[in-house]
């Protein structure tokens, strides 16, 4: 593992930054339930005995269970309370991933799900509702969310096509943003909320989309207003290296900088994952000087550490944590991209040394 004084590469300069760890240090493991019901996976934890994997991620330092939700089907509701339940019970903080859709939602897929209304206002009004009784569930449990993503990688806005950007402009996506916001805040005004875009490196489309979904005029009361400024708690970004070469740590550092400069919100990297195993001829990844192994995992959140710890010097302290996306998934180690493996525990549940990145972020 690396020491504590990184050094990485920006704008062609070799800079020197005293890494120190963010407030959050987590990791998206959404898939664990349905692990259970499906398969008779174990988990290893570093005392060599089978443990709960909520248990065995908060001993090496995962404070933060991220938790994706969908309308219906495999994470639904009741799916996501019961894995709140557990995560909470070992010390974790929640941030709920809302993905208003029967499926996944990324950006490239944002369905309105079956059932729902096909229309601006109708759908205005079913996101604010079904956004409050969601946070009211989990209040009501005994399980308060700390963090609530309004839309999974929502670049090209959510709920297409009535909420595409490419389609129909900003206005749908920042007005159904905006009652999803309105929605979190009347049942619970500590929650904090976030904006979550894919390809956080690319500081133009990042640009596009704020320059956009904040310029939204409305005369409107009520349900009818734009996305504010105001109403954005966390910017929250995925980074993937194996999606495009452009992925780099230089990139992305220009980028945060560009969010925090221009807005002076917290930033979290809430999706990330680097290969154990893959062939980089088939999949090129976007920093090659870092191995596609194990050690590289490490070097991998490191370097993300210390680009976010940039921030945090210039800025004083808006980044607050990284989310490894589904370490611990057997049976789907590419976690959708080209290389094989991307887990931070071997195919028979044994932890890589590489879990240790969550006491470092």
């Amino acid at each position: 593992m690396r020491g504590s004084l990184l050094s990485y590469v920006l704008s062609g300069l070799t800079v020197f930054r005293t890494v120190s760890a963010l407030p959050y240090h987590g990791a998206d493991f959404s898939s664990l339930l349905l692990l259970e019901s499906t398969t008779d996976v174990t988990y290893i934890g570093f005392s060599s005995t089978a443990q709960p994997y909520e248990q065995i991620l908060a001993d090496y330092g995962a404070n933060l269970a991220r938790i994706r939700i969908w309308t219906a089907g495999t994470y639904n509701l009741t799916y996501g309370l019961e894995l709140a339940k557990r995560a909470q019970a070992v010390g974790m903080d929640l941030l709920i991933d809302l993905h208003y859709d029967d499926t996944w939602a990324d950006a490239g897929h944002q369905a309105i799900p079956a059932g729902w209304p096909t229309d601006l206002a109708g759908l205005t009004s079913q996101v604010y509702n079904y956004t409050k009784e969601l946070v009211t569930a989990f209040n009501e449990q005994g399980t308060p969310i700390q963090f609530i993503q309004i839309g999974n990688e929502i670049n090209d806005g959510l709920l297409w096509p009535v909420g595409q950007i490419s389609v129909n402009g900003f206005t749908p996506a920042s007005e159904l943003l905006h009652a999803g916001v309105l929605a979190v805040r009347s049942v619970s005004p500590s929650t904090n909320t976030v904006i979550h875009l894919a390809n956080g490196w690319d500081e133009a489309d990042v640009a596009y989309f704020y320059g956009g979904v904040f310029n939204v005029s409305s005369t409107e009361e009520g349900l009818g207003g734009g996305l504010t400024e105001s109403d954005v708690d966390v910017m929250g970004f995925s980074y993937y290296p194996f999606y495009g070469t452009n992925a780099t740590l230089s990139a992305l550092s220009s980028s945060m900088e560009y969010v925090v400069s221009s807005y002076s919100k917290d930033i979290m990297v809430v999706e990330t994952d680097w290969p154990a195993v893959c062939n980089t001829t088939a999949t090129p990844l976007s920093e090659p000087t870092i191995p596609a192994d194990v050690e590289g995992q490490t070097i991998w959140t490191d370097d993300i550490l210390a680009v976010l710890n940039g921030v945090n010097l210039d800025y004083g302290d808006k980044a607050i944590g990284i989310v490894y996306w589904e370490p611990g998934w057997i049976g789907n180690a590419a976690l959708g991209s080209g290389c094989a493996d991307n887990l931070l525990v071997t195919s028979t549940g044994e932890m890589r040394e590489s879990m240790w990145m969550f006491s470092n972020m």
